[in-house]
């Protein structure tokens, strides 16, 4: 069996794959460059719903970046790259489209944890075709905020959410924490350049950065199957109401 046979299969059965050195420290190097110089000369730029921080306008506690790939050609052509679209496709079995690229950080001492969700709550596609990557920037362990995954919970359907007090993650599961998802949950340490993917219906959280000097930073792309439709209606309507809640 091929390589990439293996993983279309691990990720049909867990929800998931972790990919190592995915990408070499010199891209990572690269990427965090680019990144360094957005925030630094092209921030005031973004809509103030694309900048969101654990202490509003406190630049140090900057903690996510929203569709990067609208400011910046760098990050479009990240967007764009071969390299994780044709992953996203073999995985979805049919093509895909790239629909954002964004930047997570959680800051040393006070980046909160990342609630159980799964993506498709706020996709609201219809199939449910779509696939979340995540790159680490840095070194992520237990300490500073490291990613876990329910494995099989993409094959049972959507959970019931409700509204969080996280910026960035409005909406958390309500009765996640039962046996069955603990003894199926997997915490994944990773490495700068390494890759996390999963499902959009895979349950999925991250533990707080409790470290006194280490940031967690990373970047997420997603991608669409082109079986899935958008139900733009209510997207519309849970975006406006988002928006008032946090205003």
């Amino acid at each position: 069996m091929t390589k990439e046979n293996e993983q279309i299969q691990q990720f049909s059965r867990d929800g998931y794959l972790y990919l190592p050195g995915f990408l070499s420290r010199n891209q990572v190097e690269e990427i965090n460059e680019q990144l360094d110089t957005f925030i630094r000369d092209q921030l005031s730029d973004m809509a103030p719903e694309h900048r969101k921080y654990e202490v509003p306008g406190e630049i140090e506690t900057l903690k996510m970046l929203q569709d990067l790939h609208v400011y910046s050609p760098f990050f479009e052509r990240l967007l764009l790259e071969s390299s994780f679209s044709q992953l996203a496709e073999r995985l979805l079995g049919e093509p895909v489209t790239g629909k954002t690229l964004e930047y997570f950080n959680k800051p040393a001492k006070i980046g909160k944890a990342t609630p159980p969700h799964q993506d498709g709550y706020y996709f609201m596609l219809k199939p449910m075709s779509a696939v979340t990557m995540w790159l680490a920037l840095e070194d992520v362990d237990e300490e500073n905020g490291w990613v876990s995954y329910v494995k099989g919970s993409h094959k049972k359907g959507m959970r019931t959410h409700a509204a969080t007090q996280t910026v960035g993650f409005s909406q958390g599961i309500v009765d996640f924490g039962s046996p069955a998802d603990l003894k199926d949950e997997v915490h994944v340490p990773a490495k700068p350049g390494d890759l996390l993917l999963h499902h959009a219906l895979t349950i999925h959280r991250a533990a707080p950065n409790t470290h006194p000097e280490r940031s967690r930073k990373a970047l997420g792309w997603i991608y669409f199957g082109e079986s899935a439709q958008e139900d733009v209606a209510a997207k519309k309507a849970y975006v406006k109401s988002l928006n008032q809640r946090q205003a």
